[in-house]
């Protein structure tokens, strides 16, 4: 499996297939990638805000792929004409051979615009193709990631880092602690001034707990 950081919170997964996870590239100084440079089987969007939502429904429409997102999500982009899959926190389902599932994350998850519409509940996703990916959306950290990573064992988490909006990296070390990966990838730091961090120091803290770091660039790989 090949796990490709496109800066903030979005990756690109692909096993046996291409699954695209937070796609903000437009708009994103970090984004090392245009929306048209991708082909897609699966987009997974982990709440409404723009900087995850990003270019879901671009995307979706010109690879002819499905959205998967929380059920309030999901019929506001089947409105705008994205074909979705609507799913609920707890809910699983095998998409050609790869399990998709949607566990829960704790941040706020409504479309901001001219005005505010209800985007039901940030959620975070559990990717089980070669090996188990868990993207855990915006979140801070919580104790049901015991639960995360005692059903799912995932290989593999992305975890936010920024503090701010989400976990930064002290709470972030408690995450590990619950979830008992092999390797984590430390995302959504850096985009923006406010969510500034020194990954570095984060992967010296978190490999103290017997946890492999992997500090990725924007449009760097990791081969598990």
């Amino acid at each position: 499996m090949k796990i490709t950081w496109l800066g903030h919170a979005c990756f690109l997964i692909e096993g046996k297939k291409r699954i695209l996870i937070d796609p903000f590239l437009t708009g994103n100084p970090k984004a090392p990638v245009k929306p048209e440079d991708l082909d897609v089987d699966l987009i997974l969007v982990t709440h409404g805000h723009g900087d995850h939502l990003g270019d879901a429904e671009l995307i979706s429409k010109r690879c002819n792929a499905s959205i998967v997102a929380i059920y309030e999500l999901s019929v506001y982009l089947s409105k705008r004409g994205c074909e979705t899959i609507g799913m609920n926190i707890g809910g699983s389902f095998d998409f050609e051979g790869v399990k998709i599932s949607m566990v829960k994350a704790e941040h706020s998850a409504d479309i901001v615009g001219d005005e505010i519409v209800s985007g039901g509940k940030a959620v975070g996703y559990i990717v089980e193709d070669e090996v188990t990916v868990y993207h855990a959306g915006d979140t801070d950290v919580f104790m049901d990631m015991k639960l995360i990573g005692e059903i799912y064992s995932p290989k593999v988490a992305l975890l936010p880092i920024g503090g701010f909006y989400t976990m930064s990296p002290r709470t972030a070390l408690k995450a590990i602690e619950l979830i008992k990966p092999e390797i984590v990838i430390p995302m959504h730091y850096d985009t923006f001034p406010v969510i500034r961090q020194n990954p570095e120091e984060f992967k010296r803290d978190a490999e103290s707990l017997g946890v492999k770091v992997v500090v990725l660039k924007p449009g760097e790989s990791l081969e598990v």
